[in-house]
């Protein structure tokens, strides 16, 4: 039986939990209800948790957190892609101020972007990212938290 690299491991691992998130929601936003019921991930931003939803499809991602009218301040969306690339989100829909966090496969910030809402301004990443979290507008700057610091958390686990 041929073993398994530890990188391939956790890139099976993020696919089985994702698999379970794509299934998840899938009813939900086109008709201008709120995606809520996606899978859940714990990261941590320093001493900070952060309870994100998990966008991982094309559909998840392209409804995000359109249509919320609220969101708890620990909780978050993470916008995960297949590769890295330059993203770029706008607020469509989006009744929320929204700030993206663009973020490396390390879990490095790139960069941090204000969202107004009900807007289609872009906002992209600074350079090619996989992920994107997506915070209440504020909470980042409220915890001192800017490019270069590092989340952590499943996907962001280093391969050895």
């Amino acid at each position: 039986m041929k073993s398994l690299s530890l990188p391939v491991l956790r890139h099976l691992l993020l696919s089985a939990m994702l698999a379970g998130a794509a299934s998840a929601g899938a009813q939900d936003g086109p008709d201008g209800t709120p995606q809520t019921d996606l899978q859940r991930i714990s990261l941590q931003a320093g001493m900070y948790r952060i309870e994100a939803q998990v966008a991982a499809t094309p559909q998840q991602r392209e409804i995000g957190l359109m249509y919320r009218r609220e969101m708890p301040q620990h909780e978050g969306m993470l916008f995960i892609f297949d590769q890295p690339a330059t993203q770029c989100f706008w607020m469509k829909n989006t009744r929320l101020p929204l700030t993206a966090a663009f973020v490396a496969d390390d879990g490095t910030i790139v960069n941090l972007a204000d969202m107004k809402p009900q807007t289609t301004d872009s906002h992209c990443s600074e350079k090619p990212v996989r992920y994107v979290l997506e915070m209440n507008q504020g909470w980042f700057s409220a915890k001192h938290i800017k490019a270069g610091a590092k989340l952590t958390g499943a996907p962001f686990k280093p391969a050895r």
